[in-house]
């Protein structure tokens, strides 16, 4: 099975396994991770599933759209891997994905 390696806040790292077809901040909440808020639920309504995503797969990620990126420009901590967990669908693909969930604004 695919899996990806998530760290939160404090640096603590978990390997997650992946469930195609769900949102990475699906997978990343499902495990129990408390740090990633995810307020909307997923629909592009706020900043607080942002992650940075690295990996080799990050090629593979899709095209930020243009409200995930008014979304992530209101963040301080916005890096240039930055995105919202919730716009991520996974699929085996993106074995060995790394996020890391970024600071609270």
């Amino acid at each position: 099975m695919a899996k990806i390696l998530v760290t939160d806040r404090s640096g603590a790292q978990e390997e997650i396994d992946i469930r195609p077809g769900t949102t990475l901040m699906q997978v990343i909440s499902d495990a129990g991770v408390a740090d990633l808020l995810a307020i909307c639920g997923g629909v592009c309504n706020c900043a607080t599933c942002h992650v940075y995503v690295e990996g080799g797969c990050v090629d593979m990620l899709p095209a930020m759209s243009s409200d995930e990126d008014d979304l992530l420009s209101c963040s301080e901590s916005r890096k240039e891997n930055s995105r919202l967990s919730c716009q991520i669908r996974m699929s085996n693909e993106f074995d060995g994905l790394r996020a890391t969930i970024a600071p609270e604004d």
